[in-house]
């Protein structure tokens, strides 16, 4: 019984990885549009998609390790 509700908690609790791809999708889409519209800011444009991307695949890693601690610590 507990080893499943080890399984259960840890599989609830990857559903933020989808949220993470869906947030890095948006931050490079939104910089495809972003360049589109003004190319001259490439640069500084950019540079905060690439904080967007770390500040999104952080949680990502976050919601990863919460699963590997229920698995693996309860």
């Amino acid at each position: 019984m507990l080893q499943s509700a080890k399984l259960v908690g840890a599989g609830l609790a990857t559903i933020a990885l989808a949220g993470a791809g869906v947030g890095i999708g948006v931050v490079f889409g939104s910089l495809i549009n972003s360049v589109a519209r003004n190319p001259s800011l490439n640069d500084q444009l950019f540079k905060y998609a690439i904080l967007g991307f770390a500040l999104t695949e952080a949680i990502a890693l976050f919601a990863l390790m919460m699963a590997f601690l229920i698995l693996f610590t309860f």
